[in-house]
């Protein structure tokens, strides 16, 4: 019985702040399980049974917040409640894709301490414009990062390009 009270991943928040990341471990336990199609548009060519539906919806529902859980109560197919869910909190790239850009335009390389840290930011704004289908050269990347350099350090950007 204590099986049952376990979450595999962190549940869906009310806040959304977690909504990329459920969505991205939701599909891959679906997938796992042999049930992503429960959430995807239907085909002819495989059909989805009663019991495939059934352990998707109650995966879903334990997997989103009590709040949440408690407002999509009567919805019955797993597609319906993937889709309300979607359509109430897949608003993120209209927020994150700004901010990403912004954040990429002006991350300098002296505003960090350790090259570590910069490396840290530099990889998260990278793989956020992935996630949206923002393709960065690796020609972009290492002239942003010399760029960053600053004016003093001329010298420096000219040895690392030769």
């Amino acid at each position: 019985m204590s099986n049952l009270n376990k979450l595999n991943f962190t549940a869906l928040e009310v806040s959304r702040r977690n909504y990329l990341k459920w969505v991205q471990n939701m599909k891959l336990y679906l997938t796992a399980k042999g049930i992503r199609a429960t959430i995807e548009a239907p085909t002819n060519d495989k059909p989805v049974d009663e019991a495939q539906k059934a352990t998707a919806i109650i995966f879903i529902q334990r997997h989103i917040h009590d709040a949440l859980q408690t407002e999509y109560l009567t919805e019955d197919h797993p597609r319906t409640l993937w889709l309300a869910l979607a359509d109430r909190f897949d608003h993120q790239k209209d927020i994150y894709l700004p901010e990403a850009r912004h954040d990429r335009q002006h991350l300098r390389f002296q505003n960090f301490k350790f090259v570590n840290e910069y490396n840290s930011k530099f990889c998260r704004i990278r793989s956020l414009l992935k996630l949206y289908k923002v393709e960065l050269t690796e020609s972009y990347l290492i002239e942003k990062t010399y760029s960053t350099f600053h004016a003093t350090n001329i010298i420096l950007q000219q040895q690392y390009r030769a």
